[in-house]
């Protein structure tokens, strides 16, 4: 395949990695961060909820059985398939659909949006394919509707070497990353990440990911017409209202209501 034809490399990954992807680290606050999505839901269930880059259902399978009206989308056919035998084997019903962030087929249908972990925003190659996400995700969303998302700390790496977090916070058996290298003109991450796929296939991933300052967030948002925004820290499994975005955290959480 020449390099004109290849895939974008957060679609080459989440080809075959369904299963590998449920034993990576970050998957492991689940329970908490649902208590979170509860909690700015205000426990009403009547709400329907959109996780956007559902992955393999991890946060939509959660909620469900809370008793929330979620539908799940993602752009990897294999994550999706992964979500549905989830679902399936715990005896639910869960709309997964096939979609892009970048162009999601509702028109003013939700309550709240998700987008936990990086669910699509900051992958995308420049700054106008990460702001159409935002977009979509607010033209979905019905009048004073709340979207959640957490994104890359760009305050992080101006204070810490994301190689060294990175080996830090990796298992043996998950994936690795080396070559990082931070451009500070365009606060984009570039590295070589190894991982091994479902099948015990080994790929070299030439990644590319956007960092992002509050400031910025906060001008994108308020440009899409959000009144209310709050960004905090994002702790792996233990959103709050409470923690104060640092240098420290190497995710934000950022809530925004139109």
């Amino acid at each position: 395949m020449k390099d004109s034809e290849k895939k974008p490399w957060y679609e080459e990954l989440f080809a075959n990695y369904g299963k590998t992807y449920d034993n990576e680290v970050f998957v492991f606050g689940t329970q908490g961060e649902c208590d979170f999505i509860e909690m700015e839901a205000g426990f009403d269930k009547t709400l329907r909820i959109l996780d956007v880059g559902c992955g393999t259902g991890r946060h939509s399978i959660e909620l469900t059985k809370r008793g929330y009206h979620v539908t799940g989308i993602d752009l990897s056919e294999n994550q999706l398939q992964r979500a549905q035998e989830k679902a399936q084997a715990e005896g639910l019903d869960i709309d997964f659909r096939k979609m892009d962030a970048r162009n999601l087929d509702f028109e003013q249908e939700f309550d709240m949006v998700i987008m936990i972990c990086e669910g699509g925003f900051p992958l995308m190659e420049t700054d106008e394919m990460n702001f159409l996400i935002l977009q979509s995700a607010t033209r979905v969303l019905k009048p004073g509707g709340k979207f959640i998302f957490t994104t890359l700390n760009g305050l992080f790496p101006l204070f810490h070497s994301v190689k060294e977090f990175m080996e830090k916070n990796t298992e043996e058996g998950q994936a690795s990353y080396q070559v990082l290298s931070f451009d500070l003109m365009t606060f984009r991450d570039h590295n070589i990440t190894t991982v091994k796929d479902d099948e015990g296939n080994i790929l070299e991933l030439d990644c590319n990911e956007r960092y992002y300052v509050p400031s910025e967030i906060t001008w994108l948002l308020k440009s899409l017409g959000y009144n209310n925004i709050d960004i905090y820290g994002a702790t792996l499994g233990a959103f709050s209202r409470k923690d104060k975005l640092t240098t420290e955290d190497f995710e934000m959480l950022v809530i925004a209501k139109k």
